[in-house]
């Protein structure tokens, strides 16, 4: 059974910075992207960030490029979420979202794995 678990989550300053964590666990062999939604109240999920735990390549979302950067321990099978500068628009419950394949993926349907998801608050 995979499972997602996300850590890190809580409340920081305007300015401020939090970090991330996915641990996953249970993954069947093959090549994996690996990625951060988050959904704010009365909003659609939308995508943050994503890593391929092969390559490397990532992708952010352009309301987080510069401020937030994605990176992964293979050997871990984890993924981690830097984030950096925060405003207040980037509170919200984030999500750790796992899916098979050799490409990166922006797609919320095409994720088949999913975290519980973690609270980050940003306050003023």
């Amino acid at each position: 059974q995979v499972q997602l678990v996300e850590s890190g989550g809580g409340l920081a300053r305007a300015g401020g910075a939090l970090r991330l964590t996915c641990a996953a666990a249970g993954l069947p062999s093959g090549s994996y992207s690996m990625a951060w939604f988050r959904q704010a109240p009365g909003k659609e999920r939308e995508f943050v960030a994503v890593i391929h735990l092969l390559s490397g390549q990532t992708s952010y979302a352009e309301v987080v490029k510069g401020r937030f950067t994605i990176s992964k321990d293979n050997a871990k099978n984890t993924a981690f979420l830097q984030m950096n500068s925060l405003k207040l628009e980037d509170t919200a419950v984030y999500y750790c979202a796992g899916r098979q394949g050799n490409m990166v993926d922006f797609t919320r349907p095409n994720y088949a794995y999913w975290g519980q998801g973690i609270q980050v608050t940003v306050s003023s």
